[in-house]
């Protein structure tokens, strides 16, 4: 199953096609802006029962080098079979477009990006035949973007750069200046990048962190996550008025009781346990028969 940190590390170059530019000289290499970008389709698949298929597919027209493709592959840890499957991409791409083609893979973590940027030869030893040798982006070589003022000149970067350092240290200081440089930006492009930075931080402490900046630096914006934040919280002041009214009747409030109203996100539920918390005799007769 494709976890949201794993759409989030591909999908925001599809958001925005020309921030491979801008991260190329974090990697080393100097691509120029493109004059023009589109996506195509990702699916690699031939008449063969095997399906292949790349994660984000670009192409980019350039006045300096022309056009050329680029494959781009989010990678959670490392895989044998994968260097693999990219070298098909890679070579089924210039092969089918007749264009240049280049192999981007983006990582969350240290270990997977020197596993992921390591060389690889198809052939037996000595006769390398085929050596495939991607760019990799991740935390050892995105920036650490922790000044408002630099996420602000390039928002999409900063958020790469908080999902690319999702497990490090430094991820909280990289928010922070991400939602702050956010409150100026219009709803339409603001709301993609809270999304993209929620799904990208997965299940990273982190993420606590950015749902919170969310729910107060950001919450003017309609975005699902702002709505669902919202929701949560009104749930949560909801399940506290169920309580509130038990404790205020003298009534004993067990824990197994504590627990389930705290847990509710259901308004419907919670209004009804909270018209019923002014009548029952104990605490666990507002959940009724059920």
């Amino acid at each position: 199953m494709v976890s949201p940190p794993h759409e989030a590390m591909h999908r925001i170059f599809q958001h925005d096609p020309g921030l491979f530019s801008r991260v190329s000289r974090y990697l080393g290499v100097d691509i120029p802006r493109p004059v023009t970008a589109a996506a195509l389709p990702t699916d690699l698949t031939e008449a063969s029962p095997v399906e292949r298929r790349v994660d984000t597919l670009l192409r980019f027209d350039t006045a300096e080098q022309g056009a050329f493709l680029l494959a781009i592959e989010a990678q959670g840890k490392r895989d044998a079979h994968k260097p693999a499957s990219w070298a098909y991409y890679v070579a089924y791409l210039w092969t089918k477009y007749r264009l240049p083609t280049a192999l981007l893979v983006v990582c969350q973590d240290h270990a997977t990006a020197r596993w992921a940027q390591t060389a690889v030869n198809s052939g037996p030893r000595g006769l390398p035949t085929l050596t495939l040798r991607p760019m990799v982006a991740g935390p050892h070589n995105l920036p650490v973007i922790t000044d408002p003022d630099e996420a602000r000149a390039d928002l999409v970067l900063a958020s790469l750069a908080a999902i690319t350092h999702a497990a490090e240290p430094e991820v909280d200081a990289i928010l922070k200046a991400l939602s702050t440089a956010l409150r100026d930006a219009p709803e339409d492009i603001a709301s993609p990048l809270i999304e993209f930075t929620a799904q990208g931080l997965g299940k990273n402490p982190a993420q606590h962190l950015w749902r919170n900046l969310v729910a107060v630096d950001l919450s003017f914006y309609k975005s699902y996550l702002a709505e669902e934040i919202r929701d949560e919280g009104r749930a949560q002041r909801a399940a506290e008025d169920v309580l509130l009214v038990l404790e205020q009747r003298g009534l004993d409030v067990p824990e197994h009781v504590r627990s389930r109203v705290e847990d509710c996100q259901d308004p419907d539920v919670l209004r009804h346990w909270l018209t019923r918390a002014v009548t029952v005799p104990r605490a666990e007769d507002i959940f009724g028969d059920a």
